[in-house]
């Protein structure tokens, strides 16, 4: 994820600390998070903890999947110190749902102070009602005492020493919905991420995939014909002799024509026959493939091609300027961008090496 881990904007910021609003997102989404992998079957969550929770290109919260990977019995589950480990952890070396609603509580803790405080201590502070001791000072004014009251009590609640006495992750999404308070503010303000400038290609395929100029795309593509499937000639030649080459070569013969001609529903057609009977992998027909479907308004089905594409040949630009393409035909604007700047340098590697 390109923006960093929560304990990265918590506990080791160089610009500003990360706003109250925004810890109230992380919280919630965490919690949705744990819910939704609870009603799939999979409740246990391993050392959760702020380094398990990424924040992706726009800002918003993700929480990784490793701490879905490890086995219940795997007596190394927990990384963190004894003092942020469930107890009951401590007595039986085994994850049970409740252990991951402690640590869920630890992470209430992290986010409210902007520091790890020991739960224990925590626990004398909020008795005491001491908040102010468990504030971060940073976020003095942005919030009410009411809210920071109630995010403390969630947390005093999730750190319960005994397990059956901690809220379900149910009824905390819930406690922690009415909470919100900037739901219209995009995760990227609330983060102050610097808005990154759209990245301009310099050669006439890349700028062709910028401005979704598919027809121009189309005659790239089709000028470039099969010059980047290396090895694939000799490997036809040596297999030709076979009944079913010769009908997948007539396949992919059809598809370059219909191709050409931008009978595109049939080149798509021909083109999948090529690919699901011939003994060989063409990067160039899956490209093709992905351009058709493209201009025939599916571009999900060209986003796949185009990746598929990749995968067959990781050094392809074409394969991701296809997916810069698709990207914006799905308004995935910022993930498009990425795909055209790796494009573009994929490029200008290969012209480089060609050169010499």
């Amino acid at each position: 994820m390109p923006n960093n881990t929560l304990a990265k904007h918590l506990f080791h910021w160089e610009t500003q600390p990360i706003k109250w609003a925004m810890r109230l997102r992380v919280v919630l989404h965490l919690a949705e998070a744990l819910k939704y992998c609870t009603s799939k079957g999979c409740a246990l969550y391993h050392d959760l903890n702020a380094y398990r929770v990424l924040f992706d290109g726009d800002g918003n919260p993700r929480l990784s999947c490793f701490g879905l990977m490890k086995n219940s019995r795997d007596g190394k589950s927990y990384s963190t110190t004894l003092a942020f480990t469930p107890p009951e952890y401590l007595r039986t070396g085994r994850v049970t749902p409740e252990s991951v609603i402690y640590s869920f509580g630890t992470l209430l803790l992290d986010l409210i102070s902007g520091k790890h405080i020991p739960p224990s201590h925590a626990l004398d502070l909020i008795r005491d009602r001491n908040l102010q001791m468990l504030t971060d000072s940073c976020l003095e004014g942005q919030f009410s005492s009411n809210d920071g009251t109630e995010l403390l009590r969630l947390a005093s609640r999730c750190l319960q020493y005994e397990p059956q006495e901690r809220p379900y992750i149910k009824s905390l999404v819930l406690a922690l919905t009415p909470l919100q308070k900037e739901i219209e503010v995009p995760s990227s303000v609330l983060m102050d991420l610097a808005s990154t400038a759209s990245f301009l290609p310099q050669t006439p395929l890349g700028e062709a995939c910028l401005r979704m100029d598919l027809t121009a795309i189309h005659k790239i593509l089709e000028k470039i014909a099969y010059k980047y499937d290396d090895g694939m000639a000799n490997e036809l030649s040596f297999q030709m002799w076979t009944e079913q080459m010769q009908e997948s070569l007539e396949s992919k013969k059809k598809g370059d024509a219909a191709f050409r001609q931008m009978e595109l529903q049939s080149a798509i057609e021909c083109y999948t026959q090529f690919v699901n009977y011939g003994p060989v992998v063409s990067p160039t027909v899956i490209a093709r493939r992905s351009l058709s479907y493209l201009m025939c308004d599916m571009p999900q089905e060209a986003l796949g091609d185009a990746m598929q594409a990749q995968v067959i040949s990781p050094v392809s630009h074409i394969a991701l300027y296809l997916q810069a393409a698709s990207l914006f035909a799905l308004k995935m604007d910022k993930e498009a961008q990425l795909a055209l700047k790796e494009g573009s340098a994929l490029e200008a590697k290969r012209n480089k090496t060609s050169e010499h």
